[in-house]
């Protein structure tokens, strides 16, 4: 399959919408310049590439924008973003993610709809475009290159509305937007189910396989990234429609690690899905590309930025985008005492501390070589030269002593490590600037480091599916293969002859072990609400300062009123 479209996704994205916006203002005959359509518009191959572009950009800003990647961490026992002694409290917000006291009137609600439907919309309006052209040889293309970039916006249109699916739910199919001015009403689970699964289904006969695109793979939607969704949908299946789809996710996901939609392979480092060159990984299923020049989601303010204390990039040797905002940690596993909580749930760097060999659980630093890096998580005290040139400490902005992080939420203030404080009150209004650990999954290179903020942000990795086999395998009884799955991927993290992978009959394999290690592999990568409440504990749970839901409703977030007010066709969601 050589006759795939290739182009540099990176070179064009950023400029999508000013060239969108040149392009079909231009030259245009004066009776047409009330409306622009696909055959005034499009007049080029350049002009269809910028036009199947557009989509992508926003849908690679939807990965942290509209509060999504907040609402599918905050709301589980993994993050926290708590009042560091006033700081982050706005309006209480965050507690009511935390506690699942949200309502249709907070922001995020409209926020995360607002940003799948506004990528929906526009992978629509593209889909018409490149849908009516009746003559691709027009703009130097073959039917089959033209039928790749209809697959591939599909495709992208199918990844945006299952993630709607899985926070409202109730949601709207939306096929056509040119012209139109009436609401829609809301599909049935089923019939949102149904539609999602026709769409990937059809898209994947016409879509290259990665070895196709070849290093023009990143950011581009393959047979692999689409079968991928299939198995999200399908692992899914019984939280969103009621039947179990188990035994067709294991199918497709056999199916992806035997090389049927291209071939694929694990890294051999735990870091190395996350570093630089990432988006050429044969890990890495579906990412969107990112590079210091260009565009950097994952990088920027409300995602990894912001999961960092505030003079952590002095600590890095970064510099180019200053302090950091402390609004995501880790929650705590221990009291301030440092005494461990007796709750099953949460304590996401405790888990990590169960296997006490993991290469992950060093701190974080920069090697100073060649952009190597070791160690996932900040603690402790980070030291660093200052611009003086004498050696300093990490600090945060409520006093000058140095910060010293710590797996625990109360007012530490400036006591010393291991030191008693009279203070035992902790909880989501009172931490200060020394609570809680902090993940650090994509590298933060020093400043003169040429591969600084390159990474690729891998929304789909090969690991993924077989962690997904891997719960099938375990739901069927098949404890032994899960466990072996699971160790195709764990063997990364420890070293040779580690004690630390399972059992070869997966004898410690649990539903709180398959949890625990869902958690481990894909800490703060959005996913974790998902991951809750398919093992259904997102309602019924306790977590640090988070007690049992008094019942299930708020599995799918409320509608929020801002976009209920916009059409009288869409209904609120049960319970709200």
């Amino acid at each position: 399959m050589t006759h795939h479209t290739s182009f540099k996704y990176n070179s064009i994205v950023l400029c999508i919408t000013a060239l969108l916006f040149f392009n079909s203002c231009t030259k245009l005959d004066e009776q047409l310049y009330d409306r622009i359509t696909s055959a005034n518009f499009l007049q080029t191959k350049a002009d269809v590439t910028r036009d199947f572009l557009r989509p992508f950009e926003h849908s690679y800003w939807s990965i942290q924008g509209g509060s999504t990647f907040m609402l599918q961490e905050n709301s589980t026992d993994e993050l926290m973003t708590p009042s560091r002694q006033g700081d982050w409290y706005d309006g209480a917000q965050y507690q009511r993610v935390h506690y699942h006291t949200w309502t249709p009137n907070d922001g995020y609600t409209n926020d995360a709809w607002n940003a799948f439907y506004q990528g929906i919309d526009l992978a629509t309006n593209s889909l018409q475009d490149l849908q009516g052209i009746t003559d691709p040889g027009k703009f130097s293309m073959t039917q089959a290159e033209l039928d790749d970039l209809i697959a591939e916006l599909r495709t992208l249109r199918a990844w945006l509305l299952l993630r709607a699916f899985d926070f409202y739910r109730n949601v709207v199919i939306v096929e056509k937007v040119k012209g139109e001015s009436q609401g829609i009403a809301q599909s049935t689970p089923q019939q949102t189910f149904d539609y999602i699964e026709k769409e990937l289904k059809e898209s994947i006969p016409k879509l290259p396989t990665r070895q196709d695109l070849g290093v023009n793979v990143p950011g581009r939607w393959t047979q692999g990234g689409a079968a991928a969704l299939l198995v999200r949908l399908y692992l899914n299946a019984k939280v969103y429609i009621g039947t179990d789809k188990f035994t067709d996710c294991a199918t497709v996901c056999q199916d992806i690690i035997g090389g049927k939609y291209g071939g694929y392979a694990l890294e051999t480092r735990w870091d190395a899905p996350f570093d630089y060159n990432n988006g050429l990984s044969g890990e890495t299923i579906f990412g969107f590309p990112g590079s210091f020049g260009l565009t950097h989601w994952q990088y920027s303010s409300d995602m990894y930025f912001w999961m960092l204390p505030y003079q952590a990039p002095r600590y890095f040797g970064f510099s180019d985008f200053g302090d950091a905002n402390p609004k995501y940690a880790l929650q705590p596993g221990r009291d301030v005492d440092s005494v461990e909580y007796p709750f099953a749930m949460g304590k996401p760097f405790i888990k990590f501390q169960h296997y006490p060999d993991d290469y992950r659980l060093k701190k974080y630093r920069n090697l100073g070589d060649n952009s190597t890096r070791e160690g996932m998580f900040l603690f402790g005290y980070l030291p660093y030269i200052n611009s003086d040139g004498k050696p300093d400490t990490v600090r945060g902005n409520k006093g000058p002593y140095p910060l010293y992080i710590r797996d625990a939420v109360g007012m530490f203030l400036d006591a010393k490590p291991g030191t008693k404080i009279a203070d035992k009150e902790s909880d989501m209004n009172h931490a200060d600037h020394n609570s809680g650990i902090f993940p650090v999954k994509y590298p933060y290179y020093t400043s003169d480091d040429p591969n600084k903020i390159a990474s690729a942000y891998a929304e789909i990795r090969l690991a993924e599916i077989y962690y997904s086999l891997a719960e099938c395998k375990y739901r069927a009884g098949d404890k032994a293969t899960a466990a072996t799955l699971l160790n195709a991927v764990r063997v990364r993290n420890y070293p040779a002859g580690s004690p630390s992978l399972y059992a070869a009959d997966g004898s410690q394999l649990t539903d709180q072990e398959m949890l625990d290690e869902w958690g481990r592999e894909f800490l703060v990568e959005g996913r974790r609400r998902t991951d809750l409440i398919r093992w259904g504990v997102f309602n019924t749970g306790s977590w640090w300062d988070k007690q049992p839901d008094a019942d299930n409703h708020t599995e799918i977030f409320p509608i929020g009123q801002n976009v209920l007010n916009t059409s009288k066709e869409l209904k609120q969601n049960p319970g709200y």
